[in-house]
């Protein structure tokens, strides 16, 4: 007997779309409960993805900048530790640069006079000239001019003498223990007495006291007022 060969399986699916379709007509007016499965599970999936991006948008992306925020701040700490490492490795050459800065700003201190001092400095000037048979035909020291720390004092000077007197005036005025400068040189030649008259402006300093730095500062507030929440620099005389 011959063994009969199992037919094929025949399989035709064909999905029926106009069904599906049909669940979608008629929507419009109904309440969501009412209506077909599809849609409603359509509705909720698109109910459930509108609530991933409210919760994205209100919390999550607000942990993520917060996050990205964090790193910078972490980037940023990290300079400064390794800023403050390399300071503390190099602290007794800072300290060693600060006590030598402290001491030429003290010699430079010591180089400006006091207000008490300023007649003595101008007799130094004048015995500097005399000391080297120069003739003055001007001495006029001029309105005092203030700065932040410091005063500068003009002085219009006008002296005839021999080439190397005037020479010699002019690097004894370098010598002196004050700051002195010479600005403005000019210097011409009488040809009548064969001696050499120099025009300058002998310029001199002294620091200010607490009192005129105090004043100095409140005239310049009364100049230029601070403006609105700005902080006033602290600051004192020593």
């Amino acid at each position: 007997m011959a063994d009969k060969k199992p037919s094929a399986l025949n399989i035709n699916f064909k999905p029926n779309l106009s069904g599906i379709g049909e669940q979608f007509n008629g929507l419009q007016g109904k309440h969501p409960g009412l209506w077909p499965s599809l849609p409603k599970i359509l509705l909720l999936i698109g109910i459930f993805v509108a609530l991933l991006a409210v919760v994205y948008g209100a919390y999550v992306r607000t942990q993520l900048e917060d996050l990205d925020r964090g790193r910078q701040d972490e980037e940023k700490l990290k300079g400064e530790y390794k800023d403050r490492i390399k300071k503390a490795v190099n602290l007794d050459a800072l300290k060693r640069q600060k006590e030598e800065v402290a001491q030429f700003v003290t010699t430079l201190e010591k180089q400006l006079p006091s207000k008490s001092e300023m007649d003595a400095l101008l007799s130094d000037i004048n015995q500097a000239g005399v000391g080297r048979g120069l003739q003055f035909e001007l001495f006029k020291p001029g309105s005092v001019m203030a700065r932040e720390y410091y005063a500068e004092l003009p002085i219009a000077v006008k002296v005839n003498g021999q080439y190397h007197d005037v020479g010699a005036f002019t690097s004894d005025i370098a010598n002196l223990p004050r700051i002195v400068t010479l600005n403005n040189l000019n210097i011409e030649l009488n040809e009548k007495t064969g001696l050499l008259s120099m025009d300058a402006t002998a310029k001199t300093f002294r620091y200010l006291d607490a009192e005129e730095i105090a004043a100095a500062r409140r005239e310049a507030l009364k100049k230029n007022p601070p403006t609105a929440g700005a902080t006033p620099a602290a600051g004192g005389a020593k």
